[in-house]
C-alpha cells in the first residue's frame, strides 16, 4: 500500500517529510522515481488552491502548462494537468517548449502557469516551477503554499502512487512563434546577418526554437551535438566534456560564436569564436550593457566586474536565488518608475522587470535575450575581443560534498565572532598566507571576504543539503581556481577543527 494511501488529508509540509520531495520558493525537484503522480497531483492543487486564496485562481480560469525533454516529464504532466481539472481549472498545454516561452504567454494575459522540469539535474530526476499570473512564486508565497491542507483519494492511485486515469492532455497551444517574435521585433530581422552560428543542441527544450530564433534574425545556423537522452548541461557549472566539445567543434568550423541552453532552456550558454564558454555573469553584464539599463541587480556571488566596468549606473547586490533577484528588482523599479531595471545571475539567466524600448517585460530567467544581445555584438567586434574588453576578473567556484551542515554553521560563526575589526584580524591569521591582507567582509548570503589585491573567498553553506560552497574572484582564471582550491582544503584542515572545537 502507498505510504499516503492511509491518509485523507495532509499538508504540503506533511507530504515534504514523508516524500523527501521538497517544496520550496523554487519549486519542487527531486528524484523522479519520488515524484510520484500522487505527490506532483498534491502539490499543484496546493499551489491552486493558494492561488484561489489570495484571489488569482477560480473555476473555469485556465492554466498554463509545459514540459522540458526528460523521459519522466510526460507522466507529470499528465498529473498536474489532472490536478489543474480537478482544481476546476482548464488546462492550457504549450508542449514541450522553454520556461520562458511559457512564462511570455502566461504572464502576457495573467494566467497561472506550471513548468515540469528538473532544469540542469541529472537525468533521473525532474522537478516542477511555479508561476502565479504576473510572476514567479517568491519566498512571501512559500509558507502559504506549504501550509495547504491538501485531500488525497487512494482509490484513484495504484499502490506506487501511479494515477489509474490520469487527464488527456490537450492539443498543444503553440507560444514558440510569440517568444521568437519579441526578439525579431526588438533586435530587427537582419540583426546577426553575416554570422554563422552553432547551435549545441543536446538535449535542450529550446533545441529546434534556437535554430528557428537564428535564422529569423537573419544568422546561418549550424546545429551539432543533438541527443536523445538527456544531458544535464549545467550553465554555471560547465561539464568538461561541453568545454572540449565546444574547442573542437569550433576548430572544425568556421563559427562567429556558439550557443546553447540548459534543459528548460532558460539559462544561455554562449562561447566565442574559439569555442570558450562566456561565464554566465558575464553574459549578463553584456546583456545589460545592450539594453542600456539603469539598475542591474545580481547575486552576491556573481562576479565584481558589474562594478569596476561602469557598464551599469547603479549595481543591487542580494542573496543567491531568484527570488531574491526579483523581489530586488521590484523594489529598484517602485522606487525609480522610470528606470530601466534588470537582473542576472551567475548562471547566466537574464531577467528583465521594466520595458525596454518597446520590449515588454519578463521578469523571469530568459535564454534568448541574453544570447542574441551577446552575439550580435560580433557584427562589428568578436566575441572573445568584446569579452577581453573588460577589466580582468575571473570567477570560480566548487564545493564540498558531505559537509555537515552544523560544521557550516561553525565555520560562518568562527569567522563572524567579533567586531569587524577583529573579525578582518582572524582573516589575516587564518588566511593571510593564501590571500593575503583583508579589507572587506559581506555578510549578505554566508561570509564573503574582499581582500587587498582584489582577491574574494566567500564560503556559502548549503540552505538544504549538507555542503559547503565556495566562491572565489581574482584578475586570472588560474588565481581564482588556486585560491579555491587552497581556500576549501585550508577549511578542512585547519579551520574547521577549529572553528568547532
Amino acid at each position: 500500500m502507498n505510504e499516503f494511501a492511509q491518509s485523507r488529508t495532509a499538508s504540503v509540509s506533511e507530504l515534504m517529510a514523508q516524500s523527501g520531495v521538497p517544496f520550496g520558493t523554487s519549486g519542487v525537484r527531486g528524484l523522479a522515481r519520488a515524484m510520484t503522480d500522487m505527490l506532483c497531483h498534491a502539490y499543484a492543487t496546493a499551489f491552486l488552491q493558494y492561488l484561489r486564496d489570495i484571489g488569482e485562481f477560480a473555476d473555469g480560469d485556465r492554466v498554463a502548462l509545459a514540459g522540458d525533454l526528460r523521459i519522466s516529464t510526460p507522466r507529470i504532466l499528465a498529473a498536474v494537468a489532472t490536478a489543474v481539472r480537478d482544481c476546476g481549472g482548464d488546462v492550457v498545454y504549450c508542449g514541450r517548449t522553454p520556461t520562458p516561452a511559457l512564462a511570455l504567454y502566461a504572464m502576457g494575459i495573467g494566467i497561472p502557469s506550471i513548468m515540469v522540469t528538473g532544469s540542469h539535474i541529472p537525468a533521473d530526476r525532474n522537478g516542477i516551477k511555479f508561476y502565479r499570473p504576473h510572476g514567479e512564486v517568491l519566498k512571501s508565497d512559500e509558507a502559504g503554499i506549504v501550509g495547504q491542507m491538501v485531500t488525497i483519494d487512494p482509490a484513484r492511485y495504484d499502490a506506487d502512487g501511479a494515477l489509474a486515469n490520469p487527464a488527456a492532455l490537450p492539443d498543444v497551444h503553440d507560444v514558440e512563434a510569440a517568444y521568437v517574435a519579441r526578439y525579431v521585433d526588438y533586435f530587427g530581422a537582419d540583426v546577426l546577418s553575416g554570422l554563422t552560428i552553432g547551435i549545441y543542441q543536446h538535449s535542450a527544450v529550446g533545441r529546434d526554437l534556437l535554430v528557428r530564433a537564428v535564422e529569423a534574425l537573419g544568422g546561418i545556423a549550424v546545429p551539432f551535438g543533438r541527443s536523445e537522452q538527456f544531458v544535464p548541461v549545467d550553465t554555471e557549472a560547465i561539464r568538461e566534456e561541453d568545454v572540449a566539445l565546444a574547442a573542437d567543434w569550433a576548430r572544425s568550423n568556421k563559427v562567429d560564436a556558439i550557443i546553447s541552453t540548459d534543459g528548460d532552456s532558460d539559462r544561455p550558454l554562449v562561447s566565442d569564436a574559439s569555442g570558450t564558454w562566456l561565464r554566465g555573469d558575464i553574459v549578463g553584464l553584456l546583456c545589460a550593457r545592450g539594453v542600456s539599463a539603469d539598475v542591474v541587480v545580481t547575486p552576491v556571488s556573481s562576479n565584481t566586474v558589474a562594478e569596476l566596468s561602469g557598464a551599469v549606473p547603479r549595481v543591487v547586490r542580494t542573496r543567491i536565488g531568484s527570488p531574491y533577484v526579483i523581489a530586488a528588482m521590484m523594489a529598484e523599479a517602485d522606487a525609480a518608475p522610470d528606470a530601466r531595471v534588470c537582473g542576472y545571475e551567475a548562471n547566466g539567466g537574464f531577467l528583465l522587470q521594466t520595458p525596454v524600448d518597446g520590449l515588454s517585460a519578463l521578469p523571469t530567467r530568459d535564454a534568448l535575450l541574453p544570447i542574441i544581445a551577446v552575439v550580435s555584438a560580433a557584427k562589428d567586434t568578436p566575441v572573445g575581443d568584446v569579452v577581453a574588453a573588460l577589466p580582468p576578473r575571473f570567477t570560480y567556484s566548487d564545493r564540498v560534498a558531505d559537509f555537515p551542515q552544523e560544521h557550516s554553521a561553525a565555520l560562518v560563526a568562527f569567522l563572524s565572532e567579533g567586531g569587524e575589526d577583529e573579525q578582518l584580524a582572524r582573516i589575516a591569521r587564518v588566511f593571510g598566507e593564501i590571500a593575503g591582507l583583508p579589507t572587506a567582509i559581506d555578510t549578505t548570503d554566508g561570509y564573503r571576504m574582499t581582500f587587498a589585491d582584489g582577491a574574494i573567498i566567500h564560503f556559502r553553506p548549503s540552505g538544504n543539503a549538507p555542503e559547503l560552497r565556495c566562491y572565489t574572484e581574482a584578475e586570472t582564471e588560474a588565481r581564482a581556481r588556486d585560491l579555491n582550491a587552497r581556500a576549501l582544503a585550508h577549511v578542512l584542515e585547519s579551520v574547521v577543527p577549529e572553528a568547532t572545537t
